[in-house]
């Protein structure tokens, strides 16, 4: 391998998704390929180790030190490559013993005692558990013991800790001949196994591996002198790794600490004093930030960020200029207010009493601005009915359901079909284009859409609130407040999760605080957010190309720094 290349390309590379773990992996494929180091004819052939192997396996049978076994077969695919002169094949079972663990039920796990080594503490869990056997027992391990975990979590390990009792679901690797095998190459082959293993497993709760299928693993068994070498070549290569790793974790850590600092100047309000100076200094920040976007935002977590910013942007007024010709909001509501009056005197809508609190101005709020209520700028806010399972159909008319309503947006291409009655009191809930969608029930309760198309006879399920905007040119910017955290999101979610329960009602909606621009206004906001969007949009496609490029650069790195003799078979 030649490390300089990869440092040269580093940037690159490592923005292909799991660079580095990718890395590791083609190292330990080379290094069982017999790729990573040149052989040298002068080594003894693999051939002479599996006959010494075999005589000290037979020894130990005949003292008792282990029981014996059947000669193993290789039972998964041969070897996909043409092994290297010197090289030879055998099963896994010929080279070691795999010796299980004790089984424990879990009244047998104590508090106090001798150490029981479990699949979690190699993987996740600091939680350990003990036993009132002692450590003279056979089924220990002790520190740098080769043990695999084959139950759930799959992996070989070097034990790094003191002598314990392992778990059934867990084996011990004794190498037959500590003087013919190298411990860590054995190792780093089952590192590039793992995988395979795991597919090779059974279960459907629990996926195991069985102890006749390990036994048979192949094993592609290179000269003694070449598996140290090799061993010695994986660990500088690995260090390498580290050091790559380390560098991007840094990298990342300072774009995020970049970003994190400019998005909070964003979205935190400004209060010196001096207004005019706040708008100056805010504007600075958000032309810093749009300047510098495809240095910023790197991961398509920094553009989920980026749309809340631009969204929190827009309902505190930050986004567009205020115009002083726009006729003031409360105007607006006024006339809102008395459309409201005249359609409940002729019956069109439901009569409610309203929620709103005096009418007045949120503090830094933009003074043409005024504040309400949700509830108060639409007809209706209402939720579907029940029992709709019982008319689904086929064809008919649609029924949007929770499952249909994203953050923002409404995916219609699953849609419900249902045939309902004529008298049924669905109709109270038939949609139109411009109607707001809110999920209330849930894993997506707070979700918002807006009805952009008319889908015909269409209904909601009794799983989302539909609201009726008095005007509705108002929809846009209802959505953008039910979107963004600074606007009613967070007030939403608060709601629906302060009980413990995932869950809606539809006074939590009517009464949900609600800052009104001026008409005017509101088109301008809508259609700067839009302009942002495609940008992010454009943002995230752009993500997609560079992933793409580095993951063929990183192919192609891997091929002629690690394998220049990928091409070439071993005489």
């Amino acid at each position: 391998m030649k490390p300089a290349q990869l440092l040269q390309h580093f940037d690159r590379i490592s923005d292909a998704p799991d660079a580095i773990p990718r890395l590791r992996r083609f190292i330990l494929d080379l290094a069982v390929r017999g790729k990573l180091v040149e052989q040298d004819p002068t080594d003894e052939p693999a051939a002479k180790l599996l006959e010494r192997i075999a005589a000290e396996k037979a020894r130990l049978v005949t003292a008792r030190a282990t029981r014996k076994q059947k000669t193993a077969q290789v039972l998964d695919d041969p070897l996909p490559i043409l092994l290297p002169k010197g090289w030879s094949c055998a099963p896994l079972g010929d080279l070691v013993a795999v010796l299980n663990g004790r089984a424990y039920s879990q009244n047998e796990l104590l508090d106090v005692g001798t150490p029981v080594l479990r699949v979690g503490n190699l993987f996740t869990s600091n939680k350990w558990y003990y036993s009132n056997l002692t450590l003279d027992d056979d089924k220990h391990c002790d520190e740098g013991d080769l043990i695999f975990s084959w139950s759930a979590s799959f992996g070989p390990f070097i034990w790094r800790g003191p002598r314990v009792i392992y778990h059934y679901h867990i084996w011990k690797l004794d190498l037959y001949s500590q003087n013919d095998l190298d411990k860590f190459f054995i190792y780093n082959f089952l590192r590039q196994k793992t995988q395979q293993i795991k597919n090779d497993s059974h279960g459907v709760s629990m996926v195991h591996m069985t102890k006749q299928k390990m036994e048979a693993v192949a094993v592609p068994l290179p000269p003694l002198a070449e598996q140290h070498r090799i061993v010695a070549k994986v660990d500088e290569l690995m260090v390498l790794c580290d050091r790559l790793e380390a560098a991007r974790n840094e990298r990342e850590a300072r774009r995020d600490r970049l970003l994190a600092a400019s998005l909070h100047r964003l979205n935190q309000p400004q209060d010196s004093g001096d207004t005019q100076a706040d708008a100056a200094a805010l504007a600075d920040h958000a032309r810093f930030h749009l300047n510098h976007l495809s240095h910023l935002s790197t991961r398509p977590d920094h553009i989920k960020s980026l749309r809340q910013t631009i969204l929190n942007l827009a309902v505190r007024g930050k986004l567009v200029e205020q115009d002083p010709a726009d006729e003031p909001a409360p105007h607006m509501l006024k006339q809102i207010a008395t459309r409201k009056s005249e359609l409940e005197r002729l019956g069109d809508i439901p009569v409610r009493r309203s929620s709103t609190k005096a009418l007045g101005v949120r503090p830094n709020a933009p003074k043409t601005w005024a504040l309400s209520t949700f509830g108060s700028v639409c007809n209706v806010v209402t939720s579907g009915s029940r029992g709709w399972a019982e008319y689904y159909s086929e064809a008919g008319p649609s029924l949007i359901r929770a499952q249909n309503i994203r953050f923002g947006r409404l995916h219609l291409d699953e849609l419900a079909y249902v045939n309902p009655p004529i008298s049924m009191e669905a109709s109270r809930t038939r949609t139109e284009k411009g109607d707001i969608l809110i999920v209330i029930t849930g894993a997506g309760v707070t979700t918002p859409a807006l009805l952009t198309s008319d889908l015909g006879e269409a209904y909601v399920s009794q799983h989302v609130a539909l609201a009726k905007p008095t005007d509705p040119d108002m929809a846009r910017w209802l959505l953008l407040w039910l979107m963004a955290n600074r606007g009613g999101r967070s007030e939403l979610v608060e709601r629906a999760y302060g009980s413990g329960k995932p869950g809606l009602n539809l006074d939590n909606i009517r009464s949900l605080a609600l800052l009104v621009p001026p008409l005017a206004e509101q088109h301008r906001i809508v259609a700067r957010v839009d302009e942002l969007m495609a940008l992010c949009d454009r943002l995230e496609a752009s993500l997609s190309t560079q992933e793409d490029t580095s993951r063929r650069l990183l192919e192609s790195v891997l091929h002629h720094a690690l394998a220049p003799a990928l091409e070439e078979v071993a005489a």
